[in-house]
Order: C-alpha cells, then structure tokens, then sequence
C-alpha cells in the first residue's frame, strides 16, 4: 500500500490476498492465482486493478483489460503502454481519467465552470446549447467539480442562478433541465401504424445477402464487457443522468413515446469506442466476415406500457447487429424480442441481463409488440456492416455462408402457449432452435404484420389471434 498516494482520484487502496486475489489476477497471463509475489521489492513488481463503483457482485473481479497495472505497463487495446508508476497509473484512463458528457434542456444557453478545488475559483469552460445534437462530452477526473450557470438575466453568469453542480464520481453523462416530449394526438395512430408495416415489410425483401441460417441467434456477453456496461447504466441510471429520448412526429412511431416515457443514457465517445471494438469481435465471430463499426445507439430505457413495432435497420450501415439488455428492474413477466427468421417465421427471444442477440437488423424484421408489462428494461444496439462496402445488402450471398434455414418440415405446440425460449415448439428439423414463438405465427406480408401488432396491444382481450397471419 502506498499511503502518501491512497485516496488520489477518491481511488481507495486496498490489498488483495487469497480467494479475492485469485479471483481478481488469477486469470492474468503468467500470474499465480494462489497467492501475491513474495519477494516485491516495488510497486513495479506488483499488481493493481482499478475496479469501477456500481459494478455487480458477479462480475466486479473481472474489469476491462485497460484497468489492470501488471510491472509497470497496462494492456490498452491490446497495445502495451508503459505507466512507471501508481501515480500515473491513477491519472490515467484505468483509473481516475473518464469521460463527462454535458446536455441542457434549460431554455437559455448555460454556462459551465470548472471549481479549482485549491482556491475555489471559478473558470469557464464551455457554453452549452440546447438538446442531444448539442452535446458536449469532456475528459476529466474523478473528484474534480463543475458547476453551470444560467446565461440570464444579469451579463456575469456568476450572478445568475446556479442550476447544479456536479462531482464526477465516473464516466457519465448529465442533463440541465428535461427534455419534454412533445404529445401526439391517438387519431390516426392506426393508419399509421399500418403504413408503417406495409413499408417494412418491402424494405426487408431489398437485402440479398445473409449471414446465417436462422437471420439471429442468442449468445452472453463477457463477463468484463458485461461489468463496464453493467456499472455505466448504474451509475447513471437516475436523473439528471438519464433524461427523455427525444422523439417526435419526425422519427415515425416506432416506439410508442406518446403512450409511455423512452429514457436514453448518452454514452462518452472513448467509451463507446472500446465496447465497439470488443462487441465487434463477437459479431465477427458470428456473422463469418470481417466488420466495420457504424453505430452504437443507446442506453435506451423502456419502461411499463413500451411498445416497439416490427421495422428493419439501415440497409446501408445495419448489416450485423447486437442487442445488448443491460439491465431489468421489477419486470414481472419475460418482455421478448421478436425476430422473424428467413422464412419469415415468428421467434420470441426471452433475454436476461448480460445476455446478447446477434441479428441482421437491416434484413431480419424485428420488435417488441406486446407491451412491456411492468418496471423498467435497458438495451444498447451496436450496428457493423462489411468492410468498405456500404452496398453489401445489394451482393448475392458469398460461397461458404449457412444456407438459410426454409423448410423444417412439421411443428407442433409441445409447451405452453406463455412458455418462450424453451422449445415449445417442436418442428421436424431441430435446427429451427428453441425460440419459435409458441403462437407459431409467420408473416406474409405487411398486413399480417399490421394484425400482430393489433392482435398483441393492450386492447386486444386474449390476444394472438392474428387473423390471415398463418401458423407453421
């Protein structure tokens, strides 16, 4: 321990030793998982870790790669960085360096100010415009203090009101003030909502080429990946963190904004760019083909009453896709995905925290119709696409690709009609997995679409029965 350094960055030191040392460096290349090195003579010959608050119990041992100090270097995407000591090791991005995001809702332009700690001066930093396009993310550090000001009515804003002050505590992001969502009448929802299906359904027929034979699968985040994710949404999952998506008129009605409140957690750039490149890698892995990162959207929190209608993605960015569920908070019954496969087949996909699906997102309809029965439920979507090649969707299918899976000959309901992703339907070839939906509805065309979503709503007493929409 060193004690001159201990609280730097609000960083605690703390020694590891037995179980929680294995557990911790155990899985580190050339590291004995049994016990710390005896014959230390300096830091340079330890270990050290910073781990993030808000991270859960189950994967807090396992941190990003970028977060360990092994004899004086740090692993920084896979590029070994020389940090000579404990002291530049809390200064750095692993430890005490992060990334604040700053968005105002205020109806004035504000004014920011960093609070230097040692005499309390105020000094400006940046002036903030109004909504998400305006935002504004900075590097800072743990502890450090800034405070934002109204820009009116006196010229100084040190003589306006202060409308907050934040201690960064960990990367985050934070709103001035709250987006108010703009409310849209109910009439005309329906018709809507129709054309909007009608338009999906062609778009999906537009890309030729697939990755798969099913057009998505299940899989499970690593455990470090799931911890960073995991302690970013928790520390920023309350208000003034997390605020309204912004939604309107502009954006169609693909997620039901006028009905039910869509928050959104703006992630920092460096951030993002480090889940990207190792969500990248699982997609690869499934996809067949080298990737291209070209969005990440989210943290998005639906909450009771969400809806999300079947759509595609992209055709031209969207080719390989992630979700990631983040978080459930008191969700009292399993919310499913809905992903249609290349047979246009009805899967319901039950996901729990940590848990991805992999999809062809610009080719695979997908949604979540029936409404969110209760409590609060977080994703992120990441998009990746071929590389260098924005009209893949327009290329034949390359040799070697799994065949889409068509005919699976006979399926039957096995389980229960409430019973999603345990195989409830049993067809004769296996392959079709476990996730059929058990109603074993498949779309025809954007009108059966259209009957889904009415047949699983909120007014629909019973439900499921889709009309023409035919069963396997």
């Amino acid at each position: 321990i060193d004690p001159d350094n201990d609280g730097m960055w609000q960083h605690k030191f703390v020694a590891l030793d037995g179980e929680a040392y294995g557990a911790v460096f155990g899985h580190l290349e050339d590291v004995d998982a049994a016990a710390p090195p005896a014959d230390a003579d300096s830091f340079l010959d330890c270990l050290a870790v910073c781990l993030e608050k808000g991270t859960l119990r189950s994967v807090v041992a396992r941190p990003l790669p970028h977060r360990y100090w092994k004899n004086g270097e740090v692993d920084d995407e896979g590029e070994h960085v020389r940090v000579d000591d404990v002291v530049k090791f809390l200064t750095t991005d692993s430890c005490g360096k992060v990334e604040y995001g700053f968005v105002s809702y205020h109806p004035n332009p504000v004014k920011v100010y960093w609070v230097d700690e040692r005499t309390g001066e105020r000094r400006f930093n940046q002036e903030l415009g109004h909504g998400e396009h305006e935002t504004s993310f900075i590097t800072t550090f743990v502890g450090h203090v800034f405070q934002f000001y109204d820009s009116q009515p006196n010229d100084d804003p040190l003589d306006n009101e202060m409308l907050y002050e934040l201690n960064v505590s960990n990367h985050g992001i934070v709103s001035i003030g709250r987006h108010e969502q703009p409310h849209m009448p109910r009439e005309g929802i329906e018709n809507e909502v129709r054309t909007t299906m009608m338009n999906e359904w062609r778009r999906h027929l537009v890309v030729k080429r697939t990755f798969s034979a099913l057009g998505f699968d299940k899989g499970r985040l690593p455990d470090d990946l799931y911890a960073s994710l995991g302690s970013y949404y928790y520390n920023n999952r309350n208000p003034p963190h997390k605020g309204l998506e912004e939604w309107g008129r502009h954006k169609g009605v693909f997620v039901n904004y006028w009905e039910t409140d869509v928050n959104f957690i703006q992630i920092p750039w460096h951030l993002k760019r480090r889940w990207q490149t190792r969500l990248r890698e699982l997609v690869e892995a499934w996809a067949g083909v080298e990737l291209e990162t070209t969005d990440m959207y989210g943290m998005r929190e639906y909450t009771k009453g969400a809806r999300l209608l079947t759509h595609v993605d992209r055709e031209s960015t969207h080719a390989a896709s992630l979700i990631v569920n983040i978080a459930q908070e008191n969700v009292s019954r399993p919310w499913t995905i809905e992903v249609h496969d290349h047979a246009d087949r009805l899967h319901e996909v039950v996901m729990e925290p940590g848990d991805i699906v992999y999809y062809e997102s610009a080719k695979a309809l997908h949604g979540r119709n029936t409404p969110l029965q209760s409590g609060n439920y977080i994703n992120l979507f990441t998009h990746y696409r071929p590389v260098d090649d924005p009209e893949w969707y327009l290329r034949d299918t390359p040799e070697g690709t799994p065949e889409p899976l068509m005919d699976v000959g006979k399926c039957s309901l096995a389980g229960e009609l409430d019973q999603y992703s345990e195989g409830a339907v049993q067809c004769d070839n296996h392959a079709i997995g476990p996730h059929v939906s058990p109603t074993m509805f498949y779309a025809r065309n954007g009108n059966d679409l259209f009957k889904w979503w009415k047949s699983v709503g909120p007014d629909e007493e019973g439900g499921n029965d889709v009309g023409d929409g035919e069963e396997l």
